[in-house]
This record gives C-alpha cells, structure tokens and sequence, in this order.
C-alpha cells in the first residue's frame, strides 16, 4: 500500500476549502475517488445525466472567455445568459462539490471547480475575481450597487455615501467584503491596485482636502458609533511591545479596521502599488500636540500588527486562486499568523473549521 509522505502542516485557507468535512490521517492511503463526498467530478457525472445541467454547464464553461474586463473604475460586467446558466444550476450537487488535495484526477476536479465559481474568468487580477464572486452573490451585489450610486461623482453626498458604506461592511458576508477589500494584486499591476483603492469609493467617502487628523479624531469621538469604532481598533489592532507582539488575533484586528470604513475615521490604502493604509488627514498645523497627532497617524499607516494582519489575509486571498497551489502552499504557511493558537494542526483540522469553511464557501456564491 502506498503511503504518503511524513505529514506536512496545512495551507491557512485554501487547503481548507478543499477538505473534506472529516479529516484523512498522515497514515491514510492515497484517496480514490470514491472516498470523497460529492467530488466534482462525480457531481459532472450527475450533472451530465440531466439534459437541462448538462447545458448550463457547458454555456457556463463558455462564458469564462465572453466576460468583459472592466477599467478599474468600470463595474464589471456578467452577461444575462451567464447569469441564467449560473442560477439553473443553483441546485444542482455540482454548487458544492469539493476536491482534496491528494485525489486522484485533482486537475480536472479543480477545473470543473472553477469553471462553477467563474473564478477562472481573468487572468491575474485578483481584485476582479473577488467583484465577480460579489456580482454573483445577490445580496452583495445590490448592497455594492447601493454605495456605488451613493458615492457616485454626480450624485456624492459624503454623509449618505458613508451611511452606505457602512451597511455593505456591516452586512455582506465577511469573505465578500473582505475579498473585495483585500484581494492581493501584483507590484506591478497598477490597475488591479486602483480597483482595490476604490472599493471604497474614495473620491466621495474621504474627506476634501488634508484637514488635521485631530479634527478628524473630535469628529468621530462626537459620534458615539465612531467613538466605540475607534476604541475597537485600537484595542484590537495595537501593538504591546517593541518586538510587535499584537493584543489580539489578527480576524479581530481585520474586523476592527473594517468597522471603521464609513465613520470619520475612514482609512484607505495609499497607492497602488503596495498595502500601507493611513487616514486621509495630515498633523501640519496641531501645534503642542504634534505629537498626539503623529501617534494617532502612526496608529494607522506604522501599524505593525495591521499590516501584517492586512498581508496575511492577501496571502490567504491570493491561495484561493492560485493554480500552483500544490507547490506554494506550505511556503505561505511559514509566513502566516505567529500566534501557535491559531496555526492549524497537520492534517487534523477541526470538524468546526471544515463544516465553517465549507459555510464560507458556499456563501461566496
């Protein structure tokens, strides 16, 4: 019997997606095909049994290369015809079929993963495929439609366009919004970081002008939701000690900074070519309080414990779609949280993380 290697520690996040509900042990033998719960390729098998799935599927797998590719300030665009295949197969056993990473056939599995979540419909920008998996979804959709009109040149009116931001970050599912938010793009690829710049429609969302980051702090401590906001981001994202040990775990740190886009104290990244946030506001002019003013914009955009919360979940991102996943996955491992709480154990995740990992995913679409 062919036995696997010594166990190797899982991937954070895309391994996850592909497991099964109950975990395989180091000393398993190789699976086959059968062993897997609704495999995607047995679910194409069923699929293909059915006249009606067998043609979304195929009209499906023929929109990868039908969709637009929109500028960074376009919204993207998914024909009709592509939407109906996508919903005709809404029941069908392929919505949650899975792959493990040691199967048999693991391509082709994967590739008839991708071709039901569209993810494969771009090329590198990873930003798109995460607002194609929004465009998808309904609620996402129309609660991004909403703050994209809200927030819209012609129509900006900064208090409606911040109430609206606030409700797509409250009430999108997390991997939505922070897909949308976060997705990685390459150093080079300025329009994919342009797209992740104006998620938040920051010509409307963020103040005119440089105005003292004191003043922007007053504001928010005057509104009892952005004051609570804040308190929670620098409870959750704050660094101890010299060394950059972190007060809490970085989802907590994720969700802290998320809470405060569509306040006063609405943070964005700062160019397009890499992943340091700061608020828009400036500490020229704060006179003896210089230096109140400097830590409160180093709370921001000198944040250790953000930035590397910020750049693990971008890893995390770009697993998701990574077609040499295989090769890559346990280098990202090295580099993810530190915290030894929260690092999965080798091949024996939890039956929660699997079931809530398959949730998230399912939820995605």
């Amino acid at each position: 019997m062919v036995r696997p290697p010594n166990p190797r520690p899982l991937a954070p996040l895309f391994l996850l997606l592909l497991l099964l509900p109950l975990p395989l042990g180091a000393a398993d033998p190789l699976p086959i095909e059968g062993w897997l719960v609704n495999s995607c390729i047995q679910a194409r098998r069923k699929c293909q049994a059915d006249p009606v799935c067998s043609a979304a599927y195929h009209h499906l797998n023929s929109c990868t290369s039908s969709i637009s590719t929109p500028s960074p300030t376009q919204e993207l665009l998914v024909p009709e015809d592509c939407r109906e295949a996508a919903k005709h197969l809404r029941n069908s056993s392929l919505m949650s079929c899975t792959c493990h990473r040691r199967m048999k056939n693991q391509v082709a599995c994967l590739d008839i993963y991708w071709t039901i979540h569209l993810a494969r419909s771009f090329d590198s920008d990873l930003c798109l495929k995460f607002a194609m998996l929004c465009t998808l979804n309904d609620k996402c959709d129309r609660l991004r439609k909403a703050y994209g009109e809200a927030c819209s040149g012609s129509r900006c009116q900064r208090h409606i366009c911040l109430h609206q931001l606030r409700a797509f970050f409250e009430k999108a599912s997390e991997p939505h919004a922070q897909g949308l938010l976060l997705c990685p793009c390459a150093p080079a690829d300025q329009g994919c970081g342009q797209r992740r710049r104006n998620t938040i429609a920051p010509s409307c969302a963020l103040p005119s002008g440089a105005p003292n980051c004191l003043e922007l702090q007053s504001l928010c401590v005057a509104d009892p939701l952005c004051r609570s906001r804040l308190v929670d981001f620098q409870t959750h994202c704050h660094p101890l000690d010299i060394l950059g040990t972190c007060a809490t775990e970085q989802s907590r740190c994720l969700r802290a900074y998320m809470g405060l886009i569509g306040t006063a104290m609405t943070p964005n990244f700062v160019s397009n070519v890499n992943i340091s946030v700061a608020l828009s506001c400036t500490c020229r002019g704060s006179g003896n309080r210089q230096e109140e003013c400097e830590q409160l914009e180093e709370s921001f955009s000198h944040n250790s414990c953000l930035m590397e919360a910020i750049a693990a979940k971008m890893r995390f991102h770009s697993q998701l779609f990574s077609q040499d996943w295989a090769d890559s996955t346990f280098s990202v491992m090295e580099r993810q949280n530190k915290n030894p709480a929260l690092m999965p154990q080798p091949w024996v995740p939890s039956l929660f993380s699997c079931t809530l990992t398959l949730i998230l995913l399912l939820s995605l679409w």
